[in-house]
């Protein structure tokens, strides 16, 4: 009787687990390096020379570049992160109110704007336009006068 001593490699389904787990550790590698090189470029305290010694370091020697990265400025790259969406969640909620709030009503300049450029369209007469232009420059009723 002959006794084959299998490996464990040579099974299938493990073969199948360690080309996944390597295809998802090497994911996520490419992922960390996107996320350094981001840092890198967002970074205001680094210098233009700093950026490119850091570039040309993580391009060249990736993965020795990528962990000194790390573990040189790590911490502040969480902080950089973080004021980085909070700038974001800034913006667009400004965005919102802008767009929300419809913009600032009109003025009478641009209320005798558009007076003007009605009559010289001649939509409304010279009598409408002076009659307008009066309650504009009380300020009783500008938008009352429509187009």
């Amino acid at each position: 009787m002959s006794t084959d001593v299998y490996l464990a490699y040579d099974y299938p389904l493990l073969s199948m687990f360690w080309t996944m787990l390597w295809f998802f550790l090497w994911i996520m590698w490419f992922i960390l390096l996107f996320r350094i090189i981001g840092d890198i470029f967002r970074d205001d305290t680094l210098s233009g020379w700093g950026k490119t010694g850091w570039l040309v370091f993580v391009i060249v020697l990736p993965f020795l570049g990528v962990f000194v990265y790390l573990i040189a400025r790590g911490r502040e790259m969480g902080h950089r992160e973080i004021k980085h969406a909070q700038a974001q969640q800034r913006a667009l909620d400004d965005y919102i109110r802008e767009t929300a709030a419809g913009g600032s009503p009109p003025t009478s300049i641009d209320e005798l704007a558009r007076l003007s450029d009605l009559r010289s369209r001649g939509d409304i007469t010279d009598e409408e336009f002076s009659r307008a232009k009066e309650l504009v420059l009380s300020g009783t009723g500008g938008s009352e006068v429509r187009r």
